[in-house]
Formats: C-alpha cells, sequence, structure tokens
C-alpha cells in the first residue's frame, strides 16, 4: 500500500554514463589546430561557455566575463563556442560506441547514457564494460573519458562527474539502492536551476538530500511540476527512461560525370536515376523533403550551391528541375561557365509523409494548384511564376518583394517580417491601395483655371487640385477631383549627389478612384489605384 502523497513510479533504470570534461574545449581547439592542455575558453556573448583544466588553474571560470578571464590569464586562447562544430565533432565517438553497444543516448555533446544490463552481461560486469566503452570513446578522439554507474541516469551522470576515489580511477561504480544516499551531499546547483537553489538556499536548504527530504505534495503545491520533477531526481528517483538515439538514414546522393557535362540538359537529364534514387530512399524512410541543398561542382573545382524551398514536397521531378535552372536559369541550356564534373543533392528540412498524404476524397484545391504551377515553372523557368509578399520600405513599389514560387524570400519570412515591421520614417500610414501598379503613370492635376498644380521650396501646392486626368483614361478628359489630401514629402538618398526630393498626394476622382501619386521633377506619376 502506498503511503499518503507518494508517487507510483516505475523501478529504477541502472545506467551507464560516459562523461567527457570539457568537451567544447576539446572540439574547439582541435579545429583552432591548438592543443586542447593550454589555457583555452570558448566564450558566448563575452562570457566563459567553457574551459580548459590548465585556465581553471589560473581562476578562469564558467560564465566569467571575457575581459576579467584574460587579465586573470593573460596567455588564455580564446574561441567563440560553434555548437555545430561541437555536434559534428562528437559524431565519430557516438558512432563507434554505437557500433559496441546498441541503445545509445546522446545527453549532450560529450555525455552518452545507456542501459548497463546488455554491456555488462557482455563484457563481464559493469566495471568491465566502463572500462571498454571508456577505452572505445577514447580511441575515437574523447580523451579523458569518465564513467558513471548508477541507478538512474541523473544519478549515474553525477557519478561520472564526482571527484574519483582513488586517483587514476575513470569509473563511479555507486552500488544498486545507493543513488539516493550518494546524491543526498550534493550541491543543489547540480540540478541546473538557480533560482530553486536560490530559494531553497534562503530555506536553510543546500543540498540535494535536504530537498529530497520534503515530501512530495508540499515540494509539488509550492514549485509546480518541474520543481516536483526536481524534487524526485535529488532522490535517485529519475523518472526518465533512456531512448536510444535514431540515427537518421543516409539521405544523400550524388553523381560523377565522366567526361564532364557542358549543357545544362545534359546534366538534368544524367542527374535523373540519382534524383529518382533520393526520392525512393525518402519513401522508404517514410519521409518527404521540403527544402534541399544541391551543389554542383565544375572541372575549374568551383562549388556553386543553393538551397531550394518547396511549399509542397519534392519528388524526383522538381528536385530534375532545380538542377536545370541552378545550372542555366531554365532559359539556354548552352550557359555553362565551365563543364559538370559533380552534383551533389542532400536534404536540408524533412517531414513525415503522414502530414503530406492525399485526402480520402482525392487531393485538394490547394495541391491542384501547386501541380498547376509547377508544370507552368518547369515551361517558363525559375523565375517566370512569382508570388508577392509585403516587404518593407517607404514607397508602395519596395513594399512588394515578388520571390519565385517556391522558394523562401532572402533571409527567410522572418527576416521579411523584420524588415516590414521597421519604423521606415516617410512612410505613409494604412490602408495601403489595392492596386500597385507595375509601371507608374503620367498624370495631369490642375486646378479649376487649368494651371497645373506644383510644389513649392516649402512643401505647399502651389493651387488646389480641382482637375485631374489619368493617361489612357476618359478619352483624354478632365474629370472632377472631389477629396485630396498631402502633400507629403520624402527625400530619397539625400546623401547622395544623386538624390532627389519627392512629394506624394492622395486623391479621389469623381469615379470613386482613390489615386496615390508621386511628384517627381516637377511631374504627377500615378503608382497605385484603389477602387
Amino acid at each position: 500500500m502506498l503511503r499518503s502523497g507518494a508517487v507510483a513510479e516505475a523501478p529504477p533504470t541502472r545506467s551507464i554514463v560516459l562523461w567527457c570534461p570539457d568537451w567544447p574545449v576539446v572540439a574547439a581547439a582541435r579545429a583552432a589546430g591548438e592543443p586542447p592542455e593550454q589555457p583555452f575558453a570558448v566564450v558566448v556573448k563575452g562570457q566563459v561557455f567553457a574551459c580548459s583544466a590548465s585556465a581553471r588553474q589560473h581562476g578562469v571560470a564558467r560564465g566569467l566575463r571575457l575581459r576579467e578571464a584574460q587579465a586573470r590569464c593573460p596567455g588564455l586562447v580564446v574561441q567563440p563556442y560553434d555548437e555545430a562544430l561541437d555536434h559534428r565533432a562528437f559524431e565519430p565517438v557516438i558512432r563507434a560506441v554505437e557500433a559496441a553497444v546498441p541503445g545509445v543516448e546522446v545527453l549532450r555533446p560529450g555525455t552518452l547514457a545507456l542501459r548497463s544490463r546488455g554491456p555488462a552481461r557482455y563484457y563481464g560486469g559493469e566495471r568491465a564494460a566502463a572500462a571498454t566503452l571508456a577505452g572505445i570513446a577514447a580511441d575515437h578522439g574523447a580523451p579523458g573519458v569518465r564513467v558513471g554507474v548508477a541507478d538512474t541516469p541523473f544519478a549515474a551522470e553525477q557519478a561520472a562527474r564526482a571527484r574519483p576515489v582513488r586517483p587514476g580511477e575513470r569509473a563511479r561504480i555507486v552500488p544498486v539502492g545507493g543513488s539516493a544516499p550518494f546524491l543526498a551531499d550534493l550541491p543543489l546547483g547540480v540540478l541546473g536551476d538557480a533560482d530553486l537553489a536560490m530559494l531553497l538556499g534562503r530555506l536553510g536548504i543546500t543540498t540535494l538530500g535536504g530537498f529530497a527530504a520534503l515530501g512530495d505534495d508540499q515540494v509539488r503545491d509550492r514549485f509546480g511540476q518541474a520543481g516536483a520533477f526536481l524534487h524526485r531526481l535529488a532522490g535517485g528517483r529519475d523518472p526518465r527512461e533512456i531512448a536510444a538515439r535514431e540515427v537518421p538514414p543516409e539521405l544523400r546522393v550524388e553523381a560523377s560525370f565522366e567526361p564532364p557535362l557542358d549543357r545544362a540538359d545534359q546534366v538534368a537529364f544524367a542527374f535523373r536515376r540519382s534524383a529518382d534514387d533520393f526520392a525512393e530512399r525518402l519513401r522508404v524512410a517514410g519521409l518527404v523533403a521540403t527544402s534541399i541543398r544541391v551543389g554542383i561542382v565544375d572541372e575549374r573545382d568551383i562549388l556553386l550551391e543553393r538551397v531550394w524551398v518547396h511549399p509542397r514536397w519534392f519528388d524526383a521531378g522538381d528536385v530534375v528541375d532545380r538542377v536545370r535552372w541552378q545550372l542555366a536559369g531554365g532559359v539556354d541550356p548552352t550557359g555553362l561557365e565551365a563543364p559538370v564534373v559533380q552534383v551533389v543533392l542532400e536534404p536540408v528540412a524533412v517531414d513525415d509523409t503522414a502530414n503530406h498524404e492525399r485526402g480520402l476524397w482525392g487531393s485538394g484545391p490547394d495541391e491542384r494548384v501547386h501541380h498547376g504551377l509547377a508544370r507552368v515553372q518547369g515551361l517558363v523557368g525559375h523565375d517566370g511564376v512569382v508570388t508577392p509578399r509585403i516587404g518593407g520600405g517607404r514607397t508602395l513599389a519596395e513594399r512588394v518583394v515578388l520571390v519565385p514560387w517556391g522558394d523562401a524570400p532572402a533571409g527567410g519570412e522572418r527576416a521579411l517580417a523584420t524588415v516590414r515591421d521597421r519604423p521606415w520614417p516617410g512612410k505613409l500610414p494604412g490602408p495601403p491601395p489595392a492596386t500597385v501598379l507595375e509601371r507608374p503613370r503620367p498624370v495631369d492635376v490642375e486646378t479649376a483655371a487649368g494651371v497645373v498644380v506644383d510644389v513649392d521650396a516649402r512643401g505647399v501646392l502651389t493651387g488646389e487640385p480641382e482637375r485631374f486626368r489619368a493617361e489612357g483614361e476618359r478619352g483624354g478628359r478632365f474629370g472632377a477631383v472631389t477629396a485630396w489630401a498631402g502633400p507629403w514629402p520624402l527625400v530619397v538618398r539625400w546623401w547622395e549627389s544623386g538624390g532627389r526630393r519627392l512629394h506624394r498626394l492622395q486623391l479621389v476622382d469623381d469615379g470613386g478612384r482613390a489615386w496615390y501619386l508621386v511628384l517627381a521633377d516637377h511631374r504627377w506619376w500615378a503608382e497605385a489605384v484603389a477602387t
């Protein structure tokens, strides 16, 4: 029977954790060609993210400001932290351990976790398994690996990080059932929640054992679910199961051409089989590619690389079209600067096939639109079908951004939204007109006496607009102006000698249409109209 407030929990998972101390420093130092034993630190936003043991001997520590760290250790070698490099450099270690023992979970670069039952049985005990796995990791680029074995993944990681019982010892084995006593004397900081540690410290609780002694209900009521989870970790009751990482399938394909091909249509035709192979690998993996990277290498050893985005997903035909467009823009099949020796294709973003299955009653209107646009684009070229986006700027023409169908705007939608939301001094308030003309149309604005309306040096109209005529409208006859507003000045590139001063005016004709006009060099032009 459970006591009041107790939580029914699964039996603990006996775990092994491999930890490489200062892994970010090891990865960064190797990439920079520097020995990791020297005073070395990687920084993020001006603060030390990780440092070597020799740097710590000089007083450098995680979280220290860069200037203070360099003051304490003048010979400190500093590199910016690169998370991608951290992961990439650790991949050989992961694969080597996975080859020896299945079911490896990557906690973070430099730290691996796995269940101990299988390795202990295979290698003849937990200590033998720990020594073997540490050796494998060291042989593949993770020096000084420490191993912890305990009842839970959290306790095993703390055992790996704990000070060795004997000098030179690389493995710390916590006996079965001994995780809670082992964790009891550790500081609250190992939980990774500074706010919780500070609050508990004010209450006089400074160790995991003191925190674990609190009742489950008390902790849940005061600190919520997050606090309850950390409370269970502190008591050696880690509720997490070790989940082996899923190794992604190899989806990269490439095609080499000997002799090199000097026509875009030849390259596209020769790459068709590789594109079919790419589509088949995705199908077997249950994935679709929504973004791909195409790299083309010519005989000058120059790489032409581009990322393509699709609003739906790429099939083999879409891939071949992108290769052809990237080579020759879809216009001139003989327009290659140099013969091509290799084409490399790899996915950038993939999604589950289930999210793109056809509906119960077949494809919907959107799907048919995608297919239709793809066919048209295949005929007229990549830039022949465009979609409008709202960008940033002061004039209406600047705010219309045309993007080839299927592509993401330069910098992505987030960058476009950032540009759109800038203050843009001089921009007219909304709502914007319904139609922005592709080319400005010349118009005439006159007073009732037939005098052309202009703007004087003070930015004031020289007369009240009463008559309006647009080129190609009403057979060239003037109509009445029923309402108007403005003008608003706009100085374009005032810091250059070729800068201009423009004036904008809004008016409504007797047909109820609203016109957006710009005065440039004493001539009125219509940029937009709303009916």
